[in-house]
């Protein structure tokens, strides 16, 4: 069974409702008959709706396949053009402009509405019927209200109530549906309609790309067309650079690839080729693909003006439901949850560094909903554990640029493919180096130089057998694409001090001088300077960084040791737009939240050396083992979040020994044990 066969038995349930959906939709087009302020909302609406119920006829008669690309183009253009930056002052989906135009009570939901709306575009491209009538039946409901409003006086507060309740049944009711939908779409490779859009279709004809339904790009148009132009055997080449990260990954930490069946595959859109071959590779493993394609953004800040729309609806009823549905579908399928090996990612950085703006007027989780927010993480992450376990799976992440880079785009590409095939064994010669240095140290100092007020002491795990054991991974070109960082699990106790950057980008948002203290491990206070207002510092950082959590523990101590990588950035004036699979290597960082070895603490794990890595877990992933169950649930945040000086803000690193020697291993931002000399050589161009 195949996509296509799983959306022809859900459609059936559907096809008879689509019918009097797409009727009544029509008919409020010909004559809306709500308050006059609200005409234009109901109008932009039913023309989005009905544009995918003919796009969805088109698909299925295979009218679509034969339409020209300017066609498909401009076809893209009116699904996502009220969205996009030029656009997106004026559109319904922006809550500032919906509440100034229907006050806060209704254009909350109003705007909710209209974003969800736009989750269906994606899905009538699957041909999901009964995702686009779902969303039909809501917007429907929410008209015959207003419909009804008009025609007798009905109070705002009564009014509220009345669209509050139906939005929130809406989710409540169809929360199995999404979920089911997402969990299968990880673990079930029958849902191929990724796959056979990379398989069957003709790359070189970027028609194609329109058929995912996505946002299309300058990014996607312009990689799809650069990727064409590469020969055969260099396309081959960074495939089995991908994979064989993957393959790698399971092979160094002695899990067996051979039990499982299933690879998940997260590629950006213009990447086809790439993953095209990558998917042979992973066959010959005995792996089947699920795939997750993404595209670039048509609008980030409308991504960020609707992260916490939940809030409208999400109560501990809705947390409970979603939970419970996640257990039964993952006990329902759980031989194809065992035999998921994992997520093998390409991710791509060069979009213009993006600095939200936070509006008031959108929706955001109140205190209780984003305590509700962590226990739901923490259940859902237990859940997800229990079925695919975190002691058989791996996974690899690569990354390359993609055109908005800028212009010197093809030689970025080139240097980046040379930084990820960077020769494995040098480095990590020069990395154990690093590590028998620091599996001496008691503690570790790290400060900053010029404006940067590092200040930091990390408290390294105590050797029993230094012969057979060690504290630091010497992370090599596996899992994580490209070489250089050794790493560990720092003692939480002892682990004291100030982290400082000026400037850093974490999951694609902007911090300006970041600035972050810790207290036996723990983070006790934070700010940065992004907004005039502290109290708005201190919330972008514990939405976005601290994921509402009261505090996290610092779950990483590493040293990156990609100067190549670290030069790339300086010569092209990048560093802003790496992402941290690469800005990882460029310095010391530091993550906050769950470990590395998350879920993993108790398998056993060497280095090239033969030592056993014995800093495995932290006083906080330790409640793990406790008896009282509220305790054991606080082992893990769900979440880990890198943060790197780089080299021109940092002055030393140095291993303090237990007697009290002090060892540098970068003094005034270079490497200065011996052996480790070439690590200059890109800092010093």
């Amino acid at each position: 069974m195949g996509y296509s066969e799983i959306y022809r038995e859900l459609n059936s349930q559907a096809e008879e409702r689509f019918a009097l959906m797409e009727e009544r939709i029509a008919q409020i087009r010909e004559k809306a008959e709500t308050e006059e302020q609200f005409s234009g909302y109901f109008e932009k609406n039913t023309d989005f709706l009905l544009t995918l119920a003919q796009i969805y006829r088109k698909k299925q008669s295979g009218e679509l396949q034969g339409e020209s690309l300017a066609e498909l183009q401009a076809q893209n253009v009116r699904l996502y053009g009220d969205i996009v930056p030029e656009a997106y002052g004026e559109s319904f989906a922006n809550p500032a402009y919906a509440v100034e135009a229907f006050g806060r009570e209704l254009g909350e939901p109003l705007s909710l509405m209209a974003a969800h709306l736009r989750e269906s575009i994606r899905e009538v491209f699957r041909g999901n019927l009964l995702r686009l009538t779902i969303a039909m039946e809501l917007f429907v409901e929410v008209y015959n209200a207003f419909e009804s409003w008009a025609r007798e006086a009905v109070e705002t507060g009564e009014r509220t109530k009345e669209l509050s309740q139906i939005i929130y049944w809406y989710f409540h009711d169809y929360s199995e549906i999404f979920l089911e939908e997402s969990i299968r779409r990880l673990i079930n490779p029958a849902e191929d309609f990724e796959t056979e859009l990379v398989l069957g279709a003709d790359l070189a004809d970027l028609r194609y790309l329109y058929g995912y339904g996505a946002y299309i790009g300058e990014n996607e148009l312009r990689m799809a067309e650069f990727l064409n132009r590469l020969p055969k055997e260099q396309i081959q080449a960074m495939a089995d650079t991908y994979t064989e990260g993957y393959r790698i990954g399971f092979e160094v930490t002695g899990k067996d690839l051979a039990k499982k069946k299933v690879v998940q595959v997260r590629y950006p859109i213009g990447f086809e080729r790439i993953v095209r071959a990558a998917i042979h590779n992973f066959e010959k493993m005995g792996l089947k693909p699920t795939m997750l394609a993404t595209g670039t953004a048509a609008n980030r800040q409308f991504d960020y003006d609707h992260r916490e729309d939940r809030a409208y609806y999400m109560d501990k009823a809705y947390v409970e439901r979603c939970l419970e549905v996640r257990k039964t579908y993952f006990e329902e399928e759980k031989q194809l949850a065992a035999g998921m090996a994992g997520p093998a990612v390409i991710e791509v950085f060069g979009e213009e560094p993006f600095s939200p703006e936070t509006k008031k007027e959108a929706l955001h989780y109140d205190k209780k909903q984003q305590q509700l927010c962590v226990y739901e993480m923490g259940q859902a992450g237990q859940i997800t554990n229990r079925y695919i376990r975190g002691e058989e799976r791996s996974f690899t992440i690569i990354a390359y640029p993609v055109p908005s880079i800028g212009a010197q785009f093809e030689e970025i590409f080139a240097e980046t493919v040379k930084i990820n095939t960077l020769d494995y064994m040098l480095y990590r010669k020069m990395q154990q180096k690093i590590i028998d240095v620091l599996d001496r140290a008691d503690k570790v100092h790290i400060t900053g130089r010029g404006a940067n007020k590092t200040d930091l002491y990390v408290n390294i795990w105590k050797l029993q057998n230094p012969e057979r054991e060690t504290a630091f991974e010497n992370c090599v070109a596996d899992v994580n694409i490209p070489v250089g960082e050794v790493f560990t699990s720092p003692v939480l106790e002892g682990t004291n001090g100030k982290l400082f950057v000026s400037q850093v980008y974490l999951n694609e948002l902007k911090y300006e001088n970041l600035e972050i203290d810790f207290a036996d491990g723990m983070i006790s206070s934070y700010t940065c300077t992004n907004f005039a207002e502290e109290e708005e510092n201190k919330k972008y950082i514990r939405d976005n960084v601290l994921k509402h959590h009261e505090t996290l523990p610092m779950g990483e101590f590493a040293i990156g040791t990609n100067t190549t990588a670290y030069r790339m950035a300086r010569d092209f004036d990048i560093a802003d737009k790496l992402p941290i699979l690469i800005a990882e290597k460029t310095g010391p960082h530091f993550a906050v939240g769950d470990t590395c070895y998350s879920h993993e603490e108790d398998n056993v794990s060497y280095n090239p050396d033969g030592k056993e890595i014995v800093a495995r877990e932290n006083a906080v992933s330790a409640l793990r083992s406790a008896k009282d169950p509220a305790e054991a649930q606080k082992a893990y945040l769900n979440c880990h979040t890198d943060i790197t000086i780089p080299y021109d803000e940092l002055d030393r690193i140095t291993a303090i020994c237990k007697d009290g020697t002090e060892i540098d291993i970068i003094a005034g931002g270079k490497f200065v044990l011996e052996g480790t000399e070439p690590l200059n050589e890109p800092l010093e161009r």
